[in-house]
């Protein structure tokens, strides 16, 4: 499998994501804080966060300039 070289560069930085959610477990639909800390993520990588769906749900405009 290839590998996009940022991702491979980050890979520490998404398995501490993927262990700070694991730590901090939500019940169903209530993934408030998994959810903003998603949003975050996407904004400090440059992404553009469009809009919450469904109140946690989140969609990243990629042509967004």
């Amino acid at each position: 499998m290839r590998l996009l070289p940022e991702i491979i560069d980050s890979a520490s930085e998404i398995q501490e994501i993927r262990r700070n959610i694991h730590a901090h477990p939500e019940l169903r639909f209530e993934e408030n804080r998994t959810s903003d800390l998603v949003a975050e993520t996407l904004s400090s990588w440059g992404l553009r966060c469009i809009a919450a769906l469904e109140k946690l749900g989140l969609s990243e405009d990629s042509m967004a300039t």
